[in-house]
């Protein structure tokens, strides 16, 4: 008889990754596709391999693992590392195994979104702002963290603003948030 668990995993729609205390176990095969790396080249490796940055893991890693404790699933949308280096916009679904120690054993799955959803129409500078705003950063530690000063930030952030058609911040991290976001 066929392993049918095995080939599910192996062959999900959406990149399938299993974690031990944040550790990719298993990658399935979809993984070379959305992330870029061969399975095997992630299993074994922090998942903050997949990351754009220390903080993003972090912040990130600690708010899933409060979710994960309330609820059996978890969604987000949040800015993914590939392989060659790209950030790009993704939705990640995550489930524990123990709702207890969320990060002890976990199942993620990922999906990269449409360009042309909510951060498409940002330029590259606004789309690293936007991945700092998403997780609440203030303008003074975005322009250290990108060296710059927090005046450049709320600039961009007002042109992100008036792109996105929003009013003011907290609308822009929503929208930037939300699925399936008019215009």
């Amino acid at each position: 008889m066929r392993d049918y668990e095995r080939l599910a995993f192996l062959h999900a729609p959406d990149a399938t990754l299993i974690l031990a205390d944040r550790v990719i176990l298993r990658a399935s095969l979809r993984v070379e596709a959305v992330f870029g790396w061969a399975p095997r080249e992630l299993e074994g490796q922090s998942i903050r391999l997949l990351y754009p940055g220390q903080t993003d893991y972090e912040l990130i890693g600690e708010r899933a693992r409060k979710a994960m404790r309330a609820a059996p699933v978890y969604r987000d949308e949040r800015f993914m590392r590939k392989k060659d280096g790209q950030v790009v916009w993704m939705e990640g679904h995550g489930t524990a195994l123990d709702a207890a120690d969320p990060q002890r054993l976990a199942v993620w799955t990922y999906r990269p979104l449409e360009s042309d959803g909510p951060a498409g129409a940002l330029t590259p500078t606004e789309r690293r702002i936007a991945r700092y705003l998403v997780n609440g950063f203030t303008s003074k530690e975005i322009a250290l963290a990108l060296g710059c000063s927090p005046r450049t930030v709320e600039v961009h952030r007002a042109n992100m603003i008036r792109k996105m058609q929003v009013r003011n911040s907290f609308e822009l991290v929503s929208r930037l948030l939300s699925t399936g976001s008019e215009g």
